[in-house]
């Protein structure tokens, strides 16, 4: 079960082999002064986040061992050194699968998300076509966009999030008191069982795509720490019921 979920949380977990990667393209996205605004989040993320984050990921990871049951010992199972390995492809071409959920950082290659018969998904924690890419969660609150905080489920094309789109789940979120790393855990977390109903519905050809033409769409990057505390500041004045009620006049 841990390995599991480690796997389910991997786009939203700190660091990683391809974070030198990551910075060296944010660094081209932003520029060098706004990219001290990165650094900044990063450290503050660190400093003041990152201990509370991990303790809720142990509850979490308890919560839902005591909720699923583990994989049965007979369950088919590759350990490879990635997705996009020739290991892989013929591991998945062997099982011939309908479906395919994938759970990783990982841009899958054609000749791996084309295997199963009716497509390889993903659970992106952001509300596609608005907000792609990494941190989604996170632009959408940093900009009031407070309808578009949720996961989407979406099939796997050569773009970044641009797949065919399936569902999107979110649930109750508490801007004031949650980080980003725990939104952005829980839109999709909170909605497992959802998330399977859709995907036995795939398998058997009764799910309709959403209509997502003609709706604006933009990739979004690392979060900036002027970003972050503008939009707490924001969240606990729209709590506020004398910003309420100085709002009404």
């Amino acid at each position: 079960m841990i390995k599991e979920f480690e796997r389910l949380t991997g786009n939203f977990r700190r660091g990683g082999a391809g974070e030198d990667a990551g910075i060296r393209r944010e660094l081209r996205r932003v520029g060098p002064v706004r990219f001290l605004d990165v650094l900044a989040y990063r450290a503050y993320d660190r400093l003041l986040l990152a201990r509370e984050d991990r303790a809720w990921e142990a509850r979490e990871l308890e919560r839902l061992c005591a909720a699923y049951p583990p994989l049965h010992p007979r369950t088919p199972l590759l350990v490879a050194a990635g997705p996009n390995t020739p290991e892989a492809a013929a591991f998945i071409r062997l099982r011939a699968p309908d479906l395919l959920l994938a759970c990783c950082k990982t841009i899958l290659k054609r000749e791996v998300f084309a295997l199963p018969s009716r497509g390889t998904f993903v659970l992106h924690p952001g509300i596609c076509p608005e907000y792609r890419n990494a941190h989604a969660c996170f632009w959408a609150l940093a900009n009031d966009d407070l309808q578009h905080v949720g996961a989407t489920l979406l099939q796997v094309d050569e773009g970044v999030d641009t797949g065919p789109v399936y569902r999107y789940f979110s649930y109750p979120y508490d801007e004031v008191a949650e980080s980003p790393f725990v939104i952005e855990s829980r839109v999709v977390l909170e909605n497992l069982d959802a998330v399977r109903e859709e995907l036995i519905a795939i398998a058997e050809g009764r799910a309709a795509r959403i209509e997502t033409s003609g709706r604006p769409t933009a990739t979004w990057g690392q979060p900036w720490l002027t970003r972050y505390l503008r939009w707490k500041f924001r969240a606990r004045r729209r709590r506020s019921p004398i910003t309420a009620f100085c709002g009404s006049r």
